[in-house]
């Protein structure tokens, strides 16, 4: 059987495999075995093992339990509902204030989370409440709040861009700081969108003479300030030739953790208890898909499919343009049935070589998949932010919150595009402060 018929068979079967509902790790282990016996025999089991260890056996990986506990801790705080309350009383008078304020808090919390979910949950928990209190339609407060939990995978730190960096070998530090212009057009799209359409709707949240004191809104500045200190400790210490990444994310722990203890008072051991857990939960799971994707992609090159895929790609001459619209159109859909993490971890080194030969930057491209990896947070069927927002407030049916995010989906595609058009809002930064990365066109 010749690699292209091998390589249909191989999709097929991924693709039934992970829609059936199996974890992604073990979808992804199983296919990789039962493929390589088939074709290769019983003697090819000898490098599972090898194959798990070799791809954990990574110093770098060490940043995902630390940015994930980064979450977990901050998300386990009433931080979430400071950031949101100090917001709004500056933003009160601007149409849709509230709304922006959620997404401002989003935006600020996914730079001390890295988390999606989690930034989702501890916004959303105060904030859609508090807009449907005050007359926002349900549309709108629960797809803002899904639309922005998804900047906590594009502003750094990202688990996305850790994942994206080791699937690819390309630097987490730039990748980090190609996030951050990108993560900020991103909110103001969301924001602009809500400002428009609110002005349109003629909403208030407060009646037309409010007005917040300026000591009501200057006393509101101590409690948003300790988050901004932990953000530029972690920037430093990764930036300032202080510490690696890895090491970096530890930092950034270790800030959180003091944050949360000396701020908001988390003393009781049964909710650090909790916070651990949650993260050696998520850690485990991440770094199982890790290696099941390690042997995945083994087991592709052994049989050399994604040699043949990379020649018949470049055989056709397809127009780069064309092949990036093709190939975000296969992220999209992939993004709508398989997690973040999976389609990162498999597609992401079959893709790399493809892209560099196009002449694309891998950072670029880096922050073109993981807003891909956004849109497919929140649609269907595995829209992780519907389902956060729906736990959040049960009585809305999904089809409104789906609904709601759809003017935001439209908006990343938007921003995309913009990204396409003009790509050093996501590669400036790090060329600027890094130099300009080696063999890049």
């Amino acid at each position: 059987m010749n690699p292209a018929i091998q390589g249909a068979v191989i999709f097929a079967a991924t693709i039934l495999t992970l829609l059936s509902g199996i974890p992604v790790a073990f979808g992804l282990g199983a296919i990789a075995v039962i493929f390589l016996v088939m074709f290769q025999g019983f003697d090819s089991i000898q490098v599972v093992a090898e194959t798990f260890y070799a791809s954990l056996d990574d110093f770098t990986l060490v940043a995902i339990p630390m940015f994930i506990m980064m979450g977990a801790a901050i998300g386990s705080s009433p931080a979430g509902k400071d950031l949101y309350a100090a917001l709004d009383r500056w933003l009160y008078r601007v149409p849709g204030g509230l709304v922006i304020s959620n997404l401002g808090a989003c935006a600020i919390f996914a730079a001390l989370t890295g988390s999606s979910p989690a930034t989702c949950a501890a916004i959303g928990k105060m904030g859609i409440p508090e807009m449907r209190d005050r007359g926002y339609p349900d549309e709108v407060a629960t797809g803002s709040i899904c639309a922005g939990g998804t900047l906590g995978i594009l502003i750094p730190p990202s688990v996305t861009f850790i994942l994206y960096g080791i699937a690819t070998e390309t630097s987490i530090g730039r990748l980090f700081l190609a996030g951050v212009f990108p993560g900020l057009l991103l909110t103001l799209l969301f924001m602009a969108w809500t400002l428009v359409y609110i002005w349109f709707k003629g909403f208030r949240a407060y009646a037309a003479d409010f007005r917040f004191s300026w000591k009501e809104k200057f006393e509101t500045v101590p409690k948003v300030a300790p988050f901004l200190l932990v953000v530029a400790g972690v920037m430093y210490t990764l930036y300032g030739g202080v510490a690696t990444p890895s090491e970096a994310a530890g930092v950034g722990a270790a800030l959180c953790a003091m944050l949360a203890v000396f701020i908001y008072k988390m003393w009781n051991p049964k909710a650090w208890w909790d916070i651990l857990r949650s993260t050696t939960r998520e850690s485990v799971m991440i770094l199982m898909i890790i290696a099941a994707a390690a042997l995945f992609g083994y087991m592709l090159t052994s049989l050399y499919i994604t040699q043949t895929l990379a020649q018949a790609i470049a055989d056709a001459h397809f127009n780069r343009w064309v092949l990036m619209g093709m190939i975000n159109l296969f992220l999209l859909v992939a993004g709508c049935f398989i997690p973040p993490a999976g389609i990162i971890l498999m597609t992401a080194p079959i893709l790399l070589p493809i892209i560099t030969a196009a002449g694309f930057d891998p950072v670029w491209f880096g922050v073109i998949l993981t807003i891909n990896m956004e849109i497919g947070l929140i649609t269907p069927p595995v829209g992780l932010n519907l389902f956060v927002v729906n736990a959040i407030v049960p009585d809305v049916p999904t089809k409104t919150v789906l609904w709601g995010s759809v003017p935001y989906v439209i908006m990343m595609i938007v921003g995309l595009i913009i990204l396409s058009i003009f790509p050093g809002i996501a590669t400036w930064l790090p060329d600027h402060m890094m130099g300009v990365a080696a063999g890049v066109r």
